[in-house]
């Protein structure tokens, strides 16, 4: 078993590593950099002419006259010695503390989102498997087709309108006015659940769906196999004999899900974010990639690539635990 660990641990690490690497050269591809960005919008409020003197003492400033391998190996280093994620040119601040102040509601909308998919998909997944083509089925099968195709941002555009036009207020937000500025405090957690449901479940609509089917079609395929016929033929109750052995083993692919969720969580989280004006890490993060701020954008995309494989680590130790034949391979 530990070893099974210690090779999941260093995959992990090799992983991260790469993705930092891909990540960071990644938006270094587009023409230019943060300063051409800068002169550029310079130019377009009305400066007539923008010294080469200028943008040369600008690049020295940010560091980015070097080569872009110094540069990776100065801001992972940083990252990893100093804890340093590199400062944001757009917003002037320290980039860790733009990662700190939104990573919190990221990963809380986040957390739910799972929560709320296994919560709902499980059940209903295990449902529609036992009563196979039936009308519940069927309900339950439209649904999930109509969760897979109705994009995030539609359904964040369709719910915000409904609640606005049917109860005087949009959904917006993850506060209400007077909590929205307020220090943490009981009541300002509780307002924030209060709200926290509308982008969870607008979020996990398309996860739902999906699991669904992936644990649907897991058990049917368990529930025809010999060791069901044999279990009940020796008078093991259906009750029993269901939650013992078939979802068991068609959670195994369930579980697995887990590393290809939250980075899709995480995707659509950036547009909703967006339309919802949630106080998450989507908008920072697309501004950043717009306006070419390199240190937070990478910060961002290293944090939550993180806790990326986090899960996929999560999802494999509870395979291991489920199937110990998975800890020997």
């Amino acid at each position: 078993m530990w070893q099974f660990v210690a090779r999941r641990l260093t995959y992990m690490a090799l992983t991260v590593w790469v993705i930092s690497l891909i990540s960071f050269m990644v938006i270094q591809l587009p023409p230019g950099d943060y300063v051409t960005s800068l002169v550029s919008q310079m130019l377009g409020a009305g400066a007539r002419e923008i010294p080469p003197e200028f943008e040369q003492q600008m690049r020295e400033q940010y560091g980015l006259n070097q080569p872009v391998y110094v540069q990776y190996f100065k801001w992972l280093g940083n990252i990893i010695f100093k804890g340093n994620f590199g400062y944001s040119f757009v917003y002037q601040r320290d980039a860790r503390e733009l990662i700190l102040e939104r990573l919190p509601m990221t990963f809380a909308i986040s957390f739910f989102s799972v929560v709320f998919i296994w919560v709902v998909a499980l059940p209903i997944g295990v449902f529609s498997a036992v009563r196979k083509y039936s009308v519940a089925d069927y309900f339950f099968t439209f649904l999930g087709f109509i969760g897979l195709a109705v994009p995030n941002f539609l359904l964040a555009l369709i719910l915000m309108f409904l609640s606005y036009r049917y109860f005087g207020q949009a959904l917006i937000g993850l506060f209400s006015a007077e909590y929205a500025d307020a220090p943490w405090s009981l009541g300002k957690v509780l307002d924030m659940l209060n709200h926290m449901w509308i982008p969870v479940i607008i979020i996990g609509t398309a996860g739902t769906a999906g699991l669904i089917r992936t644990m649907r079609a897991n058990l049917l395929d368990e529930l025809n196999k010999p060791y069901v016929d044999t279990a009940r033929a020796k008078g093991l109750s259906e009750w029993r004999l269901l939650w013992k052995y078939p979802v068991r083993h068609a959670l195994n692919p369930f579980v697995s899900t887990i590393g290809w969720v939250l980075p899709g969580l995480i995707a659509g989280e950036v547009i909703v974010s967006i339309v919802l004006n949630l106080p998450t890490s989507g908008p920072i993060i697309l501004n950043s990639l717009m306006q070419q701020d390199m240190y937070v954008a990478s910060g961002f995309i290293l944090v939550l690539s993180v806790l990326t494989v986090v899960g996929t680590f999560i999802s494999d130790l509870l395979l291991a635990w489920l199937d110990p034949r998975i800890r020997l391979s």
